[in-house]
């Protein structure tokens, strides 16, 4: 089922993004990445869901700009679980993750044109705990390369405010390549912000198992 997902950016001027919220087209899957001693990984996917896209912002040294050409154009997105454990796990998922979707057809995966796009969300908590730290929202982030810089950065900048005993707030942010550090963008929503309700322009879609195998 499509839901209206209501939010206010400059990137979608019609207020409300035509997205999936309780019933999307995937749940409950994994990855699995081999990790430089060999060992194998698992990490989870929450859910797949369909959703059309935003407009691109550029930011430029005079201000930002706002691209609308791929408005309203269809995508997925990939939600993974909290199971990744350091920078290069991240980039080991995303390049299995582009393999996958390079093989199968889905995508041409050239994330300088944007048609594999990664928001990469961290957070620090000390060893031996379970329970997770202050969330941020990193975007912008167009290479593996840029990912793995990213998450460094961002990784040392939570540790240092806890140790400085600074309150973190949970924020998105973006990559800046050309200082090599991340700048706030805005305070992070929370789900019920976004006031989630079905599409009523769209009927719901039923797919059958025996749908996806004759796929």
């Amino acid at each position: 089922r499509m839901d209206r997902k209501n939010y206010f950016y400059p990137d979608c001027p019609k207020d409300y993004q035509i997205t999936q919220d309780e019933l999307p087209i995937c749940r409950d899957g994994f990855i699995e990445i081999e990790l430089k001693d060999g060992s194998k990984k698992k990490i989870g996917i929450e859910r797949i869901h369909i959703e059309e896209d935003a407009g691109k912002l550029l930011h430029t040294e005079a201000g930002t700009l706002v691209d609308f050409n791929r408005s309203g154009v269809p995508l997925i997105e990939i939600v993974s679980r909290p199971d990744l454990r350091s920078p290069e796990e991240a980039t080991l998922y995303l390049q299995k993750l582009k393999s996958i979707l390079f093989s199968i057809g889905v995508s041409d995966c050239k994330m300088e044109q944007g048609s594999l796009r990664c928001d990469g969300n961290i957070s620090v908590m000390e060893k031996g705990s379970s329970k997770f730290g202050v969330r941020a929202e990193i975007k912008n982030v167009n290479s593996f390369k840029a990912l793995e810089k990213a998450f460094e950065y961002e990784m040392e900048r939570h540790i240092k405010a806890i140790e400085d005993g600074m309150e973190l707030t949970m924020e998105t942010r973006r990559w800046d390549e050309g200082s090599g550090i991340t700048v706030n963008m805005r305070s992070k929503e929370e789900a019920n912000d976004y006031r989630y309700f079905p599409e009523g322009d769209l009927v719901s879609l039923n797919i059958s198992d025996e749908w996806i195998e004759e796929i």
